[in-house]
Formats: structure tokens, C-alpha cells, sequence
């Protein structure tokens, strides 16, 4: 079975083939869900609680053709929904981030700060193209906006993050 037959399936209830396609799409949701939350735990949890919604909301799925990017938005939601509960929490003193953000790079470190002061729509698209190594017609499908919406928002993107990290400080040049 190939994936467009094999989604079909997926979507009326086959739960080998939904199975099958979210074991194809596994490392992928992994690695976009690790770029965002940047915890291991976190990254499994969200692809976890991705791969429920999923299954549930299936059957409703209008274009099964379009499986794995519906799967890819559905993370994104589930990753934006633990940031926004990541912010209600306070964090404790001494907890493992502070170690961990000893052991990373300063410039990592800045990119990462700066990353995290864009807009939404376009930290979306450069985790995507950059983490991801998406297209722009994958990021488009994704995120369910017009190419040109996509390539405008990378270009915008990429020219706040530049000025981002020129007025934090020194611009780490590789």
C-alpha cells in the first residue's frame, strides 16, 4: 500500500495503517518537536500527545492525501500549547536548564534567545526550513498558507533574527 491509500485507510478507522504512518513520520515529528521545546521528555510527550489527537480527529480528516502535513501542524499546536504552559509555571531555582545552558554555546545560546523574541509566524517557518529542512512548498502545506506567504515570512524572519542578534552584541560569524 503507498500512503495516499494507505491514509485513506488510516482515516476510516484501519489502525495498522495509521500505525504505519505515524512510524514513517516518527523521527520527523521528533525532531521538529526537540527544536521547539528542546527537552527530550517534552519532544516525546508532544509527539505523544500529537499521535492521540490524531487518531481521534482521523476519521474527520478531508484530504487524506494531506496526512503527514496535517500530523506535522498538529504537533506545532501541541508544542505551542506546552510553551504557553511552560510560561504559566514558574520555574525552580537551580533547575536543570541553568546547567544546561552552561554547556551550550554562547552563539547557540543567542540564536536561541533571539529565536524566541520573533513573531510566531516566522520563528514557525525558520525552525521549519532550518531545523527541519523542510521546502517552502512543505512549510506552506504545514502551516495551510500560500507559498509567497511562506517565502515573505522567511525573508522578514531571517531579517528580524539578523537584527536581533546585531543589537544583543558581538554577530557570531561561523
Amino acid at each position: 500500500m503507498n500512503d495516499p491509500e494507505l491514509s485513506a485507510a488510516a482515516c476510516q478507522g484501519d489502525e495498522e495503517a495509521f500505525y504505519t504512518l505515524v512510524s514513517k513520520l516518527k523521527r520527523k515529528l521528533y525532531g521538529i518537536a526537540f527544536s521547539y521545546l528542546g527537552s527530550e521528555a517534552d519532544a516525546l510527550e508532544a509527539v505523544q500527545e500529537t499521535v492521540c489527537r490524531a487518531w481521534i480527529k482521523c476519521g474527520k480528516l478531508k484530504d487524506p492525501s494531506a496526512f503527514n502535513s496535517w500530523m506535522i501542524r498538529i504537533l506545532i499546536r501541541c508544542c505551542i500549547d506546552e510553551q504557553k504552559r511552560r510560561k504559566r509555571v514558574l520555574p525552580l531555582i537551580g533547575d536543570k536548564d541553568d546547567r544546561m545552558a552552561e554547556m551550550i554555546s554562547d552563539s547557540r545560546l543567542d540564536l536561541h534567545q533571539a529565536m524566541l523574541r520573533l513573531k510566531p509566524k516566522y520563528r514557525h517557518v525558520l525552525m521549519l526550513k532550518y531545523y527541519q529542512d523542510m521546502t517552502l512548498t512543505d512549510i506552506a502545506k504545514v502551516l495551510d498558507k500560500p507559498e509567497g506567504t511562506v517565502k515573505t515570512w522567511l525573508h522578514q524572519g531571517l531579517k528580524q533574527l539578523r537584527g536581533k542578534m546585531d543589537a544583543g552584541g558581538e554577530v557570531y560569524h561561523g
